[in-house]
């Protein structure tokens, strides 16, 4: 087992970041950890890599203790936080040949693993950090991670802020990763880049929703979901609220996705309510849940307990 967490819990003065986490993620695994903002992804992440002490449970990572064995895992884990941390005022290549220095190394001994990230950046290589573009940046801290050849690489919300054709190709680049034997435990707030994972755990208030692969997490999803639309879609989304059997409504694209607490829900009855409400062009018309989907529905489920 590469991580184990157990029982894990941390609060800041009167508010719970983390309570009672528990998982497990195996050798060689991309695990995503699923959620928005301010869910405890971060606490999580600092507590694995040693930096925080969490105060209820314990947690091994690539076999160490993370509070006894603390030096240990410093050395054995690669770890890219949310925010760009490198030094601005240092090269690219000056950047890479600090920390590959900093863990005994060089950048010659383990070039094979960052090898197709960073040929993309080596034309910049003489080129200040924190001149560098987003996606760039992104890469380089990549790289300066992975330079010791760490057995568990931590990422925490490493596609933030990146554009559509810069984060592809950084899950991609985890793909392969993943394939030379290195575990990846990432956090993400992007629903969509949750079917990338072999398995992830929705998080929501510093509880575990779930957790299962993504295609299993939608398989076993069974509430029926609809697209609505109509001419004025803010009017929409208030009417929705207001209707008696109600469940959850949340704008997705160009619909409204509505679920409904009747089991024998008839969509007609929505469509003559909305009618009467003086709505016009309306579509209702059920559709495929999506990680997104089951995730507001087991988040409206515990706020409703």
């Amino acid at each position: 087992m590469s991580i184990s967490v157990k029982n894990i819990s941390k609060s800041y003065k009167n508010r719970k970041a983390l309570d009672n986490i528990s998982f497990e993620v195996e050798n060689g695994e991309l695990f995503g950890l699923i959620g928005p903002d301010g869910v405890g992804k971060t606490t999580l992440f600092r507590i694995l890599t040693t930096l925080l002490i969490a105060d209820e449970g314990s947690a091994t990572v690539a076999g160490y203790d993370v509070v006894n064995d603390y030096k240990s895992i410093r050395s054995a884990v690669g770890y890219m936080p949310g925010k760009f941390s490198l030094y601005q005022d240092l090269t690219v290549e000056e950047n890479l040949t600090f920390f590959a220095t900093i863990f005994g190394t060089t950048i010659k001994e383990n070039y094979d693993l960052i090898n197709d990230i960073y040929v993309q950046i080596e034309p910049f290589k003489h080129r200040r950090a924190g001149k560098l573009s987003g996606g760039m940046k992104q890469k380089l801290a990549l790289c300066c991670a992975l330079i010791h050849k760490p057995k568990v690489l931590f990422l925490d919300e490493p596609t933030t802020g990146v554009d559509p054709v810069s984060r592809k190709e950084f899950w991609e680049m985890l793909k392969r990763l993943r394939e030379k034997g290195i575990t990846i435990l990432v956090s993400t707030p992007y629903m969509d880049e949750a079917a990338l994972c072999n398995r992830i755990a929705l998080v929501q208030d510093g509880t575990i929703l779930e957790i299962d692969t993504p295609q299993n997490i939608v398989a076993n999803h069974n509430r029926k979901i609809f697209n609505i639309s109509s001419a004025d879609t803010y009017k929409l989304i208030q009417d929705l609220k207001k209707y008696p059997s109600s469940r959850s409504v949340y704008a997705f694209g160009e619909f409204i996705h509505y679920t409904d607490t009747q089991s024998a829900f008839n969509p007609e009855d929505l469509r003559n309510y909305l009618i009467e409400n003086n709505h016009h062009q309306i579509d209702i018309h059920p559709t495929v849940a999506t990680i997104e989907d089951v995730f507001m529905d087991l988040a409206t489920s515990t706020q409703s307990v």
